[in-house]
């Protein structure tokens, strides 16, 4: 039996030695390891801190999105006083939108020289990465990118992207989706991570997609992908996803939308409606041999993409991706190991941004010297209890959570007042 020993915040040992301590937690039984990041989420507020916090994160990072300007985001994530550690990427989407209202418009010589200074900018203010949506933004030209990824490259931090396509129909499929994020790489050099590739850019193509990727590692380029481990994606239903044609590129009907946070499958009239207010909804469009095939390449991690909000408009990602890829694809289908689960949750989406943040250097271990996140969980019963009608339902058998060595769930639950997050800043801010 090993003992895990911890002061201030840092694990100080790993021994089969009996330890003398303020508190000892007995995990016989369990399995201890290290906090699991979100490598694909967005800004922590208190509502969905604590569901990730019950579902093992201990790091949580806006790198679907992010902040435009990381002083500020920096200032107001500190005030929120977190339970789980947060870092964010620079926002293209939304810095475009100062300039460019419409997401179909192309960017301007001028626009472009502006948007590549802010970049900069944010990257010296700490930002993880660059992050682009071209799917959401059809707008978004080559010309566009091009001076970010050489950007990203002379600072040594990835570009994440929503690729342009979701699907397979011409004109434009998922294969020159990757085509394009791959040349990107190629020409710059620069790491480049497709998110949530079993809703975008793998989506009825995977084995193809994941071809392309492996061809691309093989020649030296630094390419990785997350994915989620649910059947049907969710998004906005006044977002470019769902431009004219969408059940056939899709392959589906009305009636395969749910409003998220309900029961109720759409029609014509309702998803008009709920378009007009801004809802989002999920679409039961995934084959689940596709999130099998994503979840067993190697370079592949685990990222939730979504973030619990007021009101529970969410998909039950939100709040029980981590635990749903042991639970049934570890435990139920075998579709993957648990060591490789907890890979892809912990020390593979460390090392993906670690040379851009020396603090990732310390997550996603149990070593010694390396931060005190840690989730005990019992194998046989860990599972996601969150639906589309209750995404607010919270992960079960999962014990103990800790952060920075402190605990913040143990089994009589959640721990409110222990609000040990940190920053976690680029190492362009020097």
């Amino acid at each position: 039996m090993l003992t895990v020993g911890i002061r201030g915040g840092t694990i100080t040992a790993l021994t089969t030695d009996s330890l003398q301590a303020l508190r000892t937690i007995d995990a016989r039984g369990r399995v201890v390891a290290p906090g699991f990041i979100d490598i694909l989420s967005y800004d922590a507020g208190e509502i969905g801190a604590w569901n990730k916090i019950a579902d093992g994160v201990t790091t949580n990072l806006s790198m679907h999105g992010g902040t435009t300007s990381p002083k500020a985001w920096f200032t107001d994530m500190a005030r929120r006083r977190l339970p789980l550690n947060y870092g964010a990427s620079f926002f293209y989407m939304l810095a475009r939108m100062k300039f460019i209202g419409n997401r179909y418009a192309h960017a301007s010589p001028a626009v472009i020289a502006n948007l590549t200074t802010m970049a900069e900018t944010a990257l010296k203010e700490g930002a993880l990465g660059i992050s682009f949506s071209p799917e959401y933004v059809p707008g978004i030209t080559p010309e566009e990118v091009r001076p970010l990824m050489t950007l990203a490259h002379r600072y040594n931090v990835p570009v994440f992207f929503h690729a342009r396509y979701s699907d397979m129909e011409e004109p434009g499929t998922n294969i020159d989706a990757l085509n394009e994020i791959i040349g990107y790489a190629r020409e710059s050099g620069a790491a480049v991570h497709i998110d949530h590739i079993n809703s975008t850019g793998g989506t009825f193509s995977m084995k193809r997609s994941l071809a392309m990727i492996d061809s691309a590692r093989a020649q030296g380029l630094d390419v990785t992908a997350c994915v989620y481990p649910y059947d049907f994606w969710g998004t906005y239903l006044n977002s470019a996803r769902f431009d004219r044609g969408w059940q056939q590129r899709f392959h589906i009907t009305y009636h395969d939308l749910q409003l998220g946070g309900s029961s109720e499958r759409l029609t014509e009239q309702s998803f008009k409606k709920y378009q007009a207010l801004g809802k989002l909804a999920v679409a039961y469009a995934i084959p689940d041999e596709d999130v099998q095939d994503a979840l067993r390449a190697p370079y592949v991690m685990i990222g939730s993409d979504a973030l619990l909000q007021p009101g529970y408009n969410n998909h039950p990602r939100a709040s029980g991706t981590f635990s749903r890829t042991i639970g049934v694809y570890v435990r139920e289908k075998h579709t993957i190991s648990l060591m490789d689960a907890l890979a892809k949750m912990t020390i593979l989406p460390a090392r993906r941004l670690e040379q851009a943040c020396d603090a990732m250097k310390r997550k996603g271990r149990l070593q010694v010297g390396a931060d005190a996140d840690i989730v005990i969980f019992d194998p046989d019963h860990i599972r996601d209890r969150s639906t589309v009608e209750h995404p607010e339902l919270r992960s079960a058998g999962i014990d103990y959570v800790l952060v920075g060595g402190r605990v913040v769930l143990d089994p009589h639950g959640l721990h409110k007042t222990v609000r040990m997050g940190k920053a976690l800043v680029g190492n362009a801010r020097r």
